[in-house]
C-alpha cells in the first residue's frame, strides 16, 4: 500500500516510516507540510496513493484544510485518510470527519493500535473497489452518461452535506470515542418510508438525488447542533448528536419531512415524488464506549427500519379496511 504521511514533526515521520515498514508491505513517502504534500500528489509523474497519514496541527496549512483537498481530487474521493492527533483534541476530530477523514490515530502511538487503523484502511481499499460509483455528491453539473444503479443496502458515501460523512467513518468515530467523549452523546437513526417503492420506480441518478436531498434535510433541521450523519443503506440514515443535546424525535421528524416537502422533489419522468422519514428510537451513548457504542448504532438503526415497516403495514391496513367498509 502507498502511503503519504504528512507532519511538520521529523521525528514522528522517522517513527511512521519505520512502525509502517514492520506492518507490511507498504510504500512510505513523507512530506513536512501540508503544502509539500499537495505539491507531491499534483505532480503528475507521481503514483497515486492508497493512504494518508496527516497530522491535524500543522502551520500555514493544518491538516484539516489538507483533507478538504485531498476530497476535491477524483483520484482521492474515496482513498482513506487517517487522521493524527492527541486526544484532548476532540473539536479538531470532529471538524476533521466532517472534513472527510476516515479515522484516526493518536499520540503517542499505541503500535498495536495503529497495526489495527493501518490494517483497517488497507481492508477498506478492497470493499471499496470501483468506490468512484458510489459516491453521491450535491453537484448535478456533471451527470454520468450511463449511471451505476447502487444496490439498495449499499451505505454509499454522500458528498458535500455539512456533517454527513462515510458510514465506516462513522463507525470508527463512535467506536473510538473516549467514555468522557461519549458523556452526553445521543445516537438515533431516520428511515425513509417505502424505500423498497421509492427505489424500484427511480433511475440510478433519480435515487441519487432522492438520498442526498434527505441528508441534506436532515442536516439543515439538526442544526445548530454538533452533529454528524452517515447513510447506512436502505433508507437509513443514523446520527449522533453531542454536548447532552436531546431531540424531541417527533418534533425533529416533523421538521425533516417538511423540509421535504418544501424541496419539491420529483422523479426524473416528472411525477411528485413523496416520501416522509420515521425515526427509531434514540440511545444514550454514556458508558457505552468501543464496540458497546456501535451496538447502540446498530439498535437506532434497526428501530427505525422496523418503525419504517410498522407503520407502513398499519397505513395499509387501514386502506383495507376503508375499502371494506
Amino acid at each position: 500500500m502507498r502511503v503519504l504521511a504528512v507532519d511538520d514533526d521529523p521525528i514522528i515521520l522517522e517513527l511512521l516510516a519505520e512502525l509502517l515498514a514492520t506492518f507490511g508491505d507498504h510504500d512510505i513517502t513523507t512530506a513536512d507540510s501540508a503544502l509539500a504534500a499537495l505539491e507531491i500528489v499534483k505532480d503528475p509523474a507521481c503514483e497515486p496513493f492508497d493512504c494518508f497519514l496527516l497530522d491535524i496541527q500543522m502551520p500555514e496549512m493544518d491538516g484539516i484544510q489538507l483533507c478538504s483537498r485531498l476530497r476535491l481530487m477524483d483520484r482521492y474521493v474515496a482513498t482513506p485518510i487517517l487522521m493524527i492527533t492527541a486526544m484532548s483534541d476532540k473539536a479538531y476530530i470532529d471538524n476533521a470527519f466532517t472534513a472527510g477523514a476516515t479515522d484516526y490515530v493518536t499520540k503517542p502511538f499505541d503500535i498495536t493500535e495503529l497495526k489495527f487503523r493501518i490494517k483497517s484502511a488497507e481492508d477498506r481499499l478492497i470493499t471499496t473497489d470501483g468506490a468512484a460509483k458510489k459516491i453521491f455528491a450535491v453537484s448535478r453539473n456533471d451527470i454520468p452518461q450511463e449511471p451505476v444503479k447502487v444496490s439498495l443496502n449499499e451505505p454509499v458515501t454522500i458528498m458535500d452535506v455539512d456533517g454527513v460523512i462515510d458510514y465506516f467513518a462513522f463507525e470508527n468515530y463512535i467506536t473510538q470515542l473516549s467514555r468522557g467523549s461519549l458523556f452526553g452523546s445521543t445516537v438515533f437513526a431516520f428511515s425513509i418510508r417505502r424505500i423498497e417503492q421509492l427505489y424500484r420506480e427511480s433511475t440510478p441518478f433519480g435515487f441519487e438525488c432522492l438520498i442526498t436531498d434527505t441528508s441534506e434535510a436532515i442536516s439543515d433541521c439538526l442544526k445548530p447542533q454538533q452533529f454528524l450523519i452517515a447513510y447506512a443503506g436502505n433508507g437509513t440514515f443514523v446520527c449522533v448528536v453531542e454536548n447532552g443535546y436531546r431531540p424531541d424525535l417527533n418534533n425533529l421528524t416533523d421538521a425533516i419531512n417538511l423540509q421535504i416537502h418544501q424541496m419539491d422533489l420529483h422523479f426524473c419522468d416528472g411525477r411528485k415524488l413523496d416520501f416522509r422519514v420515521c425515526p427509531g428510537e434514540a440511545h444514550r451513548l454514556i458508558w457505552r464506549a468501543g464496540r458497546n457504542a456501535i451496538d447502540a448504532v446498530i439498535d437506532a438503526h434497526a428501530s427505525a427500519e422496523e418503525e419504517a415497516l410498522r407503520r407502513e403495514k398499519a397505513q395499509e391496513s387501514y386502506w383495507l379496511a376503508e375499502r371494506a367498509g
